[in-house]
Parts: C-alpha cells; sequence; structure tokens
C-alpha cells in the first residue's frame, strides 16, 4: 500500500542518504578503475578524496552560511550537510598515481589497479 501523500505534509520523504546522493558509476579502463561520481551543486573546493589503508575516501560538504537567517522557509529540499563514500581500492595503490576531476557537477576519479600505500593523503582535484 502506498502512503498517502496528506499523511506527512511536511515530512522528510525525501531525505536520501549518501550512496543516493552520490550515485556513483565505475568502469574498468585498460589498468585503470574510472569512478564518475554525480556531485551537483557542490563547490570543487568542498570535495575532498583521502586515501587510507586501500581505502578512498570521497567527502562532499554543502553549507548554508550565504543564506539569510530571516528568511523561514516552510520546506526546504536542497541538501545542507556533509556526505561520503568509501571505496575499497586496495593497499597497493599510490595516492600519486590516483587522478580526480570536477566537471559539471561530475568528480572523475581515476584509480590504477596496482601500487603501494602506507599512510593517509589527500588527493587533489584538478579542473
Amino acid at each position: 500500500m502506498l502512503p498517502s501523500i496528506f499523511d506527512d505534509v511536511f515530512g522528510d520523504v525525501f531525505e536520501k542518504s549518501s550512496n543516493e546522493i552520490m550515485k556513483t558509476d565505475v568502469k574498468e579502463v585498460g589498468e585503470n578503475y574510472l569512478l564518475d561520481i554525480a556531485l551537483p551543486g557542490y563547490d570543487k573546493q568542498n570535495i575532498k578524496l583521502e586515501l587510507e589503508k586501500g581505502y578512498l575516501t570521497i567527502t562532499a560538504t554543502q553549507n548554508s552560511e550565504n543564506e539569510s537567517k530571516d528568511e523561514k522557509y516552510l520546506r526546504r529540499e536542497r541538501y545542507c550537510g556533509k556526505c561520503s563514500r568509501t571505496f575499497y581500492v586496495g593497499e597497493g595503490v599510490d595516492e600519486n598515481e590516483i587522478g580526480a576531476n570536477y566537471k559539471n557537477g561530475i568528480l572523475t576519479v581515476t584509480v590504477p589497479k596496482a601500487s603501494k600505500i602506507e599512510n593517509k593523503k589527500v588527493i587533489e582535484i584538478k579542473d
């Protein structure tokens, strides 16, 4: 049975998890994996990639600091907050071999299939 739209007019029926916000396509291209992650509306400087013990974590932050405190909303459906996804890429991956580009709301990450990494590193996103 479908819920009635009138059951909870201002409820959070549209709340999304990180997996739903950060839709990701993963392709195998030659000796690399290519991740296309949908992050529409995010600024590049608010997206961070980290590699630690074979796990690549992508974190995106969206804030509402520019909004007036005087505005009174009945409902806001724009996402504000922080979301992240983690992918196991293997402990042999070197952060210097990972590439990242952000264009038109899509973060494209290229990850090689092999190498070695020991510590947590931050990966720069290029235009």
